[in-house]
């Protein structure tokens, strides 16, 4: 799993976030890497805030471009 920056308290934030046009990337919670491109497994808030939404999204040159 990776989380999603900026930080979304919710996935509903996260969508409309995304369909406003913001930028946001991926990044893995520790050490490990993420693909430039390709499908993603995310989860948000980040920790230490309990995890309470989560998402597969599409990633192109490092960019979210579409959530599930």
């Amino acid at each position: 799993m990776a989380y999603v920056h900026p930080n979304y308290p919710t996935k509903k934030a996260f969508r409309e976030a995304l369909a406003r046009g913001e930028e946001m990337y991926v990044f893995p919670p520790g050490i490990g890497t993420i693909p430039e491109n390709g499908t993603v497994s995310v989860e948000g808030p980040h920790s230490p805030r309990p995890h309470t939404w989560y998402a597969q999204v599409t990633v192109k040159g490092g960019k979210v471009v579409k959530v599930k």
